[in-house]
């Protein structure tokens, strides 16, 4: 029975439970409840013939990136799942490729509670959660569980690797090597998160001295891990929406200097403008969700004029919809991600942005 219902699940076009029933319980609690509660249940479903209830046929369009096989051109965003804890029940949903962490070296709490709030009327999420995680041996183990990447045409998976909030930024460089050391035999590509709002000076290291120094490092540690593992793991840099042109060029320009394999844009945003008034939206931390759909796009279109054609772009912020998803290839991602739209939208977002992007050709 067990196998046959597995089978059904496969065959499957839809989720079998309409999200729309499930969010309004979710909405009913607190917004970090709430994310705990489903990635428990996700943890406990996946594998099982359970995964039913949120589980999407994957839309077949595939691309080739950094040298890497994307099944689909819909990923999954870090943040959701920080501890690895998912990737199966999360690869269930569709996805082409899914990244979780931010890990960092050793387990932290991250910021104290409450730390996420909802912006219903935006769309939008505001977190300052603080790269809370279970360390990195922790990661290493969840990820090592997972089975879905042994299956046939499986999906890919980064890992994305962060410094502790008590290692000074002048040690930043350290916590990183510690990360990439740790993940790299079981990444298909790993992202370099420089970007988070929530982690004390972390973004000092999108600056020019600092990130030429951080990229320096790390592309002289993977030369040592290439002949070590003997494989060439992909490094992305995933970068902030809160910067300006010439910022972006800087950033670009040290992208090629060091042979960064892609940049992930972007992270949640500091701005408030176009959540000003409502509630919450005065609270610390990233701003996430629609509001972030335009700015990280336009850091999209700068981006690909300062790199050129052909560098692998990671578009991510925003995304609710398909008309979402396509906005972030034509302004010049090459494949994207979501996370708040999962939230808002439900699993059936995957599908519905990756059949848009197909369809756009």
């Amino acid at each position: 029975m067990k196998e046959r219902l597995k089978e059904f699940v496969k065959l499957s076009p839809m989720p079998l439970l309409p999200y729309a029933l499930a969010r309004p319980f979710l909405f009913g609690l607190d917004a970090e409840t709430a994310h705990e509660l489903t990635m428990h249940t996700l943890a406990r479903a996946q594998g099982t013939p359970l995964e039913w209830a949120y589980c999407n046929s994957r839309v077949d369009d595939p691309i080739t990136l950094a040298g890497l096989h994307f099944p689909n051109r819909v990923g999954l965003a870090a943040g959701l799942d920080k501890n690895a804890r998912c990737i199966d029940g999360l690869g269930a949903m569709g996805f082409g490729f899914v990244e979780v962490g931010t890990v960092t070296p050793l387990a932290q709490p991250g910021n104290p509670k409450p730390r996420m709030f909802r912006l219903p009327k935006a769309n939008a999420l505001i977190n300052r959660l603080g790269f809370n995680n279970e360390g990195l041996d922790a990661f290493i183990a969840n990820v090592q569980r997972s089975t879905l990447r042994r299956k046939k045409a499986p999906l890919l998976l980064g890992l994305n690797i962060g410094k502790n909030a008590s290692t000074p930024i002048e040690r930043a460089t350290d916590d990183y090597v510690i990360g990439l050391d740790g993940v790299y035999p079981h990444a298909d590509y790993v992202t370099v998160n420089i970007s988070s709002p929530n982690t004390k000076n972390l973004r000092e290291l999108q600056s020019d001295a600092a990130l030429d120094g951080l990229l320096g490092a790390l592309a002289e540690r993977r030369k040592a891990l290439e002949q070590a593992h003997s494989k060439r793991v992909p490094l992305f840099v995933k970068i902030a929406p809160d910067l300006d042109a010439e910022q972006i060029k800087v950033i670009a320009a040290t992208l090629h200097r060091h042979s960064m394999d892609g940049v992930v844009a972007t992270n949640t945003t500091l701005s408030r403008e176009a959540v000003k008034g409502m509630a919450h939206s005065e609270e610390m931390g990233g701003l996430s969700g629609a509001p972030v759909l335009e700015p990280s796009n336009q850091v999209i279109r700068q981006l690909r004029a300062a790199l050129g054609q052909g560098y692998p772009i990671i578009g991510v912020g925003g995304i609710l919809s398909g008309a979402d998803a396509v906005s972030k290839i034509k302004a010049g991602a090459d494949v994207v991600q979501i996370y708040t739209g999962l939230i808002y939208k439900g699993p059936g977002l995957v599908k519905e942005a990756a059949l848009a992007v197909k369809a756009a050709g």
